[in-house]
């Protein structure tokens, strides 16, 4: 028996997202820029606990789409950096895990 994917215009999630749609999409991200081939937010908290418990739920969140931002804490600072390394840049999955981190940081 064989088996055939027909992926034909249907996007893959690891597939390069265009300059246009990621300028597009961002308009919906409040707060996050696109930095060369990946894009990053700035979150600031009230306390050190709180960024670290942001950052935990984040952690968690992530693992379950299996794709996971670069986090960088620095007091009540946390620093995302989400890129698809995998594809070389930008995909449908970095601005999925922005969209999580808003919903995780509210």
């Amino acid at each position: 028996m064989l088996f055939v994917l027909l992926v034909g215009a249907i996007p893959i999630m690891s597939d390069l997202l265009s300059d246009a749609i990621v300028d597009e999409q961002l308009k919906e991200l409040p707060g996050w820029e696109r930095v060369k081939d990946s894009l990053q937010k700035e979150f600031t908290f009230d306390s050190f606990p709180s960024a670290i418990a942001f950052a935990v739920r984040l952690a968690f969140e992530s693992e379950t789409v299996d794709h996971h931002p670069d986090i960088m804490i620095q007091y009540k600072r946390v620093q995302l950096t989400y890129s698809t390394h995998s594809a070389g840049g930008l995909t449908q999955k970095d601005i999925d895990g922005a969209r999580i981190a808003n919903q995780v940081v509210s």
